[in-house]
């Protein structure tokens, strides 16, 4: 009996080489985080980047080349997260940028 069926239930776990972009100025606050490589991030799946700077001083802006854990999220978890994801985007409806006061 063949299991294959079973197998995009499971979670999945790789690494893949990435590279860490952390900016602290007076400007922006930011950290981004691009996986390198033909990897797609789907809904509901996690990357931890291993070895991540905890802080960068104030006026830097550092690019590292780190390895991230990627966990694919199953089946379950995808169908989730994408449910979650539609009621969680009405939130965004009621965001204004105008300057006149809603009646």
């Amino acid at each position: 009996m063949s299991t294959n069926w079973f197998f995009p239930l499971l979670r999945q776990t790789f690494e893949a080489p990435c590279t860490v972009e952390i900016g602290h100025t007076a400007e922006s606050l930011f950290a981004h985080v691009v996986i390198d490589g033909d990897f797609e991030i789907r809904p509901g799946d996690r990357v931890l980047v291993q070895n991540a700077p905890k802080e960068t001083p104030f006026g830097y802006r550092v690019t590292l080349a780190r390895r991230a854990t990627i966990i694919r999220a199953g089946l379950i978890e995808r169908l989730w997260t994408r449910l979650c994801g539609n009621f969680e985007l009405t939130e965004l409806y009621d965001v204004s940028f105008t300057n006149r006061r809603a009646l």
